[in-house]
């Protein structure tokens, strides 16, 4: 399980999330930050200081929502 940054962040890019992530698994994207699901130890850390509610659990994604995971695949895949 991994989190997900939704479309919150496409306006905030506020960034704590990156600074309190235990293994540096946040980049930066050109719209957004993105969660490397192969990273990520699903630890909550990042969701608790998001400042617009932009992180949710992958499974609690709602349908419309999905979009941001494969996002987010997709941004770690191309690299």
């Amino acid at each position: 399980m991994a989190f997900v940054i939704t479309g919150p962040c496409q306006t905030e890019k506020a960034g704590e999330c990156v600074t309190v992530c235990p293994v540096d698994c946040i980049e930066e994207g050109q719209d957004q930050f993105y969660i490397d699901p192969d990273i990520c130890i699903d630890c909550g850390a990042c969701k608790a200081v998001c400042p617009v509610d932009a992180i949710e659990e992958e499974y609690d994604l709602m349908p419309d929502q999905e979009v941001y995971l494969e996002k987010a695949e997709a941004f770690f895949g191309s690299k």
